[in-house]
């Protein structure tokens, strides 16, 4: 299994000028390292709906990369949002689900299925190409890769868990920052 840490370093040295679109834990971690953050796009109040927002952003800059942290949970909660996905075809979408078996961050309670394989799943949903990776030194060495392919790519990560109380921050604050973020991400865009 690979930490948290480590997986978003990986993504963050391969990530270049893409637009990165965040929910729960990984917004957090991904916070941490992210050298564009007017290119970052957290929704942590969103549970579920990071593919969906991403998707969006991949359709309207067709011409930039978009990445997508998303969770085992939330996935599971709009599972929908794969078959929409691979129907769109965005060869600039790359979606990494982070595999930690759990709710983390609504209290830790275990998935109901833990062993669903997320990469059969997205390939039977008409994704382009999907991997698993539970090595950092195997997701440094490939990342490379699975970026220089058309997506749509899912990218299976299996992480180990960590205690719920390392949550992300959920208040009514967070929810009203989501469309300035928006409109500093579409400046960016708009402005290369």
């Amino acid at each position: 299994m690979i930490n948290y840490r480590d997986a978003v370093e990986i993504i963050n040295r391969d990530r270049k000028d893409a637009v990165c679109v965040t929910t729960m834990t990984q917004t957090r971690y991904w916070y941490a390292v992210s050298e564009r953050p007017e290119l970052d796009i957290g929704i942590s109040n969103g549970m579920s709906k990071a593919s969906s927002l991403a998707l969006g952003v991949a359709i309207g800059a067709p011409d930039r990369r978009v990445i997508v942290l998303d969770g085992d949970g939330s996935l599971l909660m709009n599972l929908g949002s794969l078959v929409t996905i691979a129907g769109q075809k965005p060869g600039n979408l790359y979606h990494f689900v982070f595999d930690n078996g759990m709710y983390a961050v609504t209290g830790g309670q275990p998935l109901p299925n833990p062993k669903v394989d997320y990469p059969a799943m997205a390939l039977a949903a008409g994704y382009a190409h999907a991997r698993t990776f539970s090595d950092a030194e195997e997701l440094a060495s490939d990342l490379p890769g699975v970026f220089g392919r058309p997506g749509p790519a899912l990218v299976h990560i299996a992480v180990t868990p960590e205690p719920a109380a390392a949550g992300v921050d959920q208040t009514w604050e967070s929810n009203r920052k989501m469309p300035a973020q928006l409109r500093a991400a579409q400046s960016a865009l708009q402005a290369r």
